[in-house]
């Protein structure tokens, strides 16, 4: 058994961790991994039956535990008390000039849009709710919403310049030279 163990190491080492680095920006977890991948073939490998495709096997283990890795990460981690988030800047500046921006915008849009669009996006309304109220299947109240969200980002970006962060959100707009939009963020 510890001549197929060394024999194993010796020959597929460098290939998994050039395979694993490929995949996993981490060094350090990198070499987690490999190692994890070493202790899981060692555990396992009176469980292969063809030495043949030892292999796919060793690489399939590997892809598991790069798997694995990336699953176990947290999807999110929580910031310092010390620092502000995006969404406390934009609702004191930013988000008010907009909002201010797109009820002249909503106003403007054709009427099956501009009821949709209120209702969705304005009063709530959920977009089963809109289909409701508006007396038409979901699929036109979806299409409806959608398409007078589309109409409202056309006129914003032909009105203003936006500026994002690396998560989508608004942290800072310029009104375009020139515009003749008549929206009310100044």
């Amino acid at each position: 058994m510890s001549d197929c163990t060394e024999y194993v190491w010796k020959e597929y080492h460098d290939k998994l961790h050039g395979f694993i680095v490929s995949r996993v920006n981490d060094a350090s977890a990198a070499d987690d991994i490999l190692q994890e991948v070493f202790m899981r073939i060692l555990s396992r490998i009176d469980t292969l039956k063809d030495c043949d495709k030892l292999q796919s096997w060793i690489y399939q283990i590997t892809r598991n535990a790069i798997i694995d890795h990336y699953r176990g990460q947290k999807k999110t981690s929580e910031l310092p008390a010390t620092l502000t988030t995006a969404e406390d800047g934009i609702s004191d500046g930013v988000g008010k000039d907009i909002n201010n921006c797109l009820i002249p915008m909503i106003e403007s849009l054709p009427e099956p849009y501009r009821d949709a669009v209120k209702l969705s996006e304005i009063e709530g309304k959920t977009q089963k709710e809109v289909a409701e109220k508006e007396g038409i299947s979901l699929s036109g109240a979806k299409s409806r919403v959608q398409r007078g969200r589309a109409m409202i980002k056309e006129m914003m970006f032909g009105c203003c310049s936006f500026e994002f962060d690396n998560r989508g959100n608004v942290i800072d707009y310029e009104r375009k030279a020139g515009s003749d939009c008549d929206c009310e963020c100044e």
